[in-house]
């Protein structure tokens, strides 16, 4: 069984970043035909010699197991709870195992939006296979596209577009979950971390004490907390800092000065240039928007 909707984006639509071209969901019984039929012009495929697009496609198994083989990916063994990219201008072909088939989602898209996150590196061909586990909201998301896409309303393709967005980010956003969580004592550490950092924002207390104090040398310290928070340790601790500082120019009358060095910032300049950097304005002008 098989429900699809191919949509059309015009330029304009372009223009917002990020376009939907097709979206569906299917079951393959176990002893069924592979490729279904039905599929548009580009899309249908024949396994041996697979297939080129010329989009991105995010494919979500919910059910059974199969094969995906890429240029850049061997022939992998894919399950429920896997979902797996392909990427334009890359060969690839996949289907599911005759013994077991499968219940999956797929949603195609392009657009700058894509384009830039493979340039920034966080999605990448030679890691298309991403392990996140049955989802219901990842269902949800694919259905709630579904059936936007259906009712065809003026401006669907912005709305499809957010839905899209969503999706990607819970995708990237659960598996590194799962690959951090996997060791837990990894996980406390640097929770610890978190809050002796935050309940420490008035004191000299340093990076490399709190790397002391939890048992592990500053490198990897450093090195752990920034896997998991996606910032340096030190840089948590100054940007807990000028939210500490926001709070005492609204609601106290302490100087600027008594506020850069009670955060144990370099000096009083030092302080407003990096207030600066962050909020675009000087502490002062700060203060006086916020009275």
């Amino acid at each position: 069984m098989q429900t699809s909707k191919y949509l059309i984006a015009n330029e304009r639509d372009g223009q917002w970043g990020l376009t939907i071209s097709t979206i569906g969901y299917e079951e393959i019984m176990p002893g069924d035909s592979y490729p279904t039929k039905g599929h548009a012009d580009g899309y249908y495929f024949d396994l041996q010699k697979g297939r080129i697009l010329n989009e991105y496609q995010l494919l979500y198994l919910t059910e059974g197991e199969g094969i995906f083989e890429s240029t850049n990916q061997k022939p992998t063994r894919i399950k429920q709870g896997d979902l797996f990219l392909l990427f334009p201008g890359e060969w690839h072909t996949y289907h599911p195992l005759p013994t077991k088939g499968w219940k999956s989602y797929w949603l195609g898209f392009k657009g700058k939006n894509m384009d830039d996150r493979v340039r920034a590196g966080f999605l990448s061909p030679t890691k298309p296979v991403y392990s996140v586990g049955f989802s219901s909201e990842i269902v949800h998301l694919y259905e709630e596209a579904f059936a936007k896409a259906k009712e065809e309303a003026a401006y669907a393709q912005q709305t499809l577009a957010g839905i899209a967005n969503h999706l990607i980010g819970l995708m990237y956003s659960l598996e590194r979950n799962n690959l951090l969580n996997k060791d837990q004592n990894r996980v406390d550490m640097i929770n610890r971390a978190r809050l002796r950092i935050r309940e420490a924002l008035e004191s000299n207390l340093t990076i490399q004490q709190v790397a002391q104090e939890l048992g592990i040398s500053y490198s990897n310290f450093r090195k752990l907390f920034k896997e998991y928070t996606g910032v340096a340790p030190s840089m948590y601790q100054q940007e807990l800092r000028l939210q500490r500082a926001k709070e005492m120019l609204s609601t106290t009358n302490m100087s600027i000065k008594e506020i850069a060095y009670r955060l144990n910032f370099e000096s009083p300049d030092y302080f407003s240039s990096k207030f600066k950097i962050k909020t675009g304005i000087k502490p002062s002008d700060f203060r006086s928007e916020t009275r």
